[in-house]
């Protein structure tokens, strides 16, 4: 058999192979991909322990950064959670009587989403949207919608998300750039099949009260919470100082000692590092809670995100195994024949993936192993527009596949075809929209 059928053969049945193991027997993604890892490597004819050996380097480098970041990530998150910030977000927000409530979701979506993983801030920020549906009279899907798809916007294309960080590690891009842009497209995206899309079919959209078994979740007396400031500058910390170090790559002398303290100051780890510890004074302490609380409720955060790093770990093996086995570069050949845009065909990629597997996350690092060993093949598209390129393919097709999908589902308590209609496709216009600004920017950068 010609090696090139030969390549697309295995690529094609490692994906099926992932994809029906989950669906079909229920496996855990972490599982699936360990599985696709050990089958590729056979049917290219790895030795054994070079096999084992690209597995190894593929969890360790993968995790060796993201491990840290993660659990400092989940660390800002839950101090979130527990201190109301994201509410106080949401109620300030609330008060701006020239936004209307969908883009209030919005803007909620986008600012708490970046310290959230995706599915904990629906659960977190639902109420809201309840509270909000109760006081305007408005269907409830008109309001979690454009939440829900804000988080999923966030979660694919800004850091430090997990899978986000991992292409923008994984694809050697820049964090300060991916993290604006991103921001960027998030906004648009959300907006156009948010707020935009429900107001084009708005007489279509059916009229949705707060279902009975959620109608008791109430949001938290604004007495209770942190102040406005004190909550937008925890979040926006570590932001700040990754910005400030790409700031710093294109402006400061990089021999100098300033750039150095600049350089370690906005490297991900030391400033989630930094977040991570203040989010501990201003909305843990001031807010009159105690240490051996905050570790309790650490504790019970890092419980949460074993299932997101083992999945992330087995990623990273099969992107090892694919490149140990030099299918990645095979690959590159095939696909550089195909007279494809690569910001089409990363988008592509992910969008294809997430639908088939139902994870994101998933997506994204099958993505990046298909189209990363191509870039050197393009040498005008930067990481930074292929990194968005992926992000974007991961926001669309929110199926059955998806648990996001009946998370949404049951909180709005509508039918199958109802979140079909409205929610899989607005994540659909989003990943558009967002592929649309990514070929855009492609022009800037």
């Amino acid at each position: 058999m010609d090696s090139q059928i030969w390549f697309i053969v295995v690529l094609v049945t490692s994906i099926i192979l992932i994809v029906y193991s989950i669906i079909k027997f229920k496996l855990h993604p972490f599982l699936s991909l360990l599985l696709a890892s050990f089958y590729v490597g056979l049917l290219m004819k790895m030795p054994p322990l070079k096999m084992i050996s690209a597995i190894e380097d593929g969890i360790g480098n993968t995790l060796g950064f993201l491990a840290a970041v993660i659990g400092l990530g989940t660390i800002l998150g839950k101090m979130m959670e527990v201190s109301g910030a994201a509410e106080r977000i949401g109620l300030t927000l609330q008060k701006c009587r020239f936004l209307s409530p969908q883009v209030i979701m919005v803007l909620v979506g986008l600012i708490c989403g970046i310290t959230l993983f995706v599915e904990v801030g629906v659960v977190l920020l639902i109420p809201l949207a309840f509270s909000i549906a109760k006081k305007t009279q408005t269907s409830l899907l008109t309001l979690a919608i454009p939440l829900c798809t804000a988080l999923m916007a966030v979660h694919c294309i800004v850091p430090p998300h997990p899978a986000a960080l991992f292409v923008t590690n994984a694809l050697g891009a820049d964090i300060g750039t991916v993290i604006v842009y991103g921001l960027m497209i998030g906004l648009l995206a959300s907006l156009v099949a948010g707020p935009i899309f429900l107001k084009i079919i708005n007489k279509k959209i059916p009229f949705k009260t707060v279902p009975k078994e959620f109608s008791e979740m109430k949001i938290r007396d604004e007495l209770e919470l942190p102040s406005l400031g004190a909550t937008l500058f925890t979040v926006l910390l570590p932001i700040i100082l990754m910005l400030i170090k790409t700031i710093a790559e294109l402006n400061i002398d990089k021999t100098t000692f300033m750039y150095q303290i600049l350089e370690f100051i906005g490297n991900p780890i030391t400033a989630m590092f930094i977040g991570a510890f203040v989010a501990y004074y201003i909305l843990g302490i001031r807010q009159k809670m105690r240490m051996s609380d905050l570790l309790i409720k650490t504790e019970s955060g890092f419980s949460s995100i074993a299932n997101i790093l083992l999945i992330i770990g087995a990623g990273g093996a099969f992107n090892g195994v694919l490149k140990s086995s030099g299918l990645s570069d095979g690959l590159a050949g095939i696909l550089s024949q195909l007279n494809m845009h690569p910001i089409l065909l990363a988008w592509l990629v992910a969008i294809i993936l997430h639908a088939a597997v139902g994870s994101a996350t998933v997506a994204m690092m099958g993505a990046t192993a298909i189209v990363s060993p191509m870039l050197p093949l393009y040498p005008n598209v930067s990481p930074e527009i292929i990194t968005l390129a992926i992000g974007s393919g991961a926001i669309g097709c929110t199926i059955v596949t998806d648990s996001l999908f009946w998370l949404v589902k049951q909180y709005c308590g509508a039918t199958l075809n109802e979140i079909f209609k409205y929610y899989t496709s607005a994540t659909f216009i989003a990943s558009l929209v967002a592929l649309a600004g990514t070929f855009l920017l492609s022009y800037i950068i």
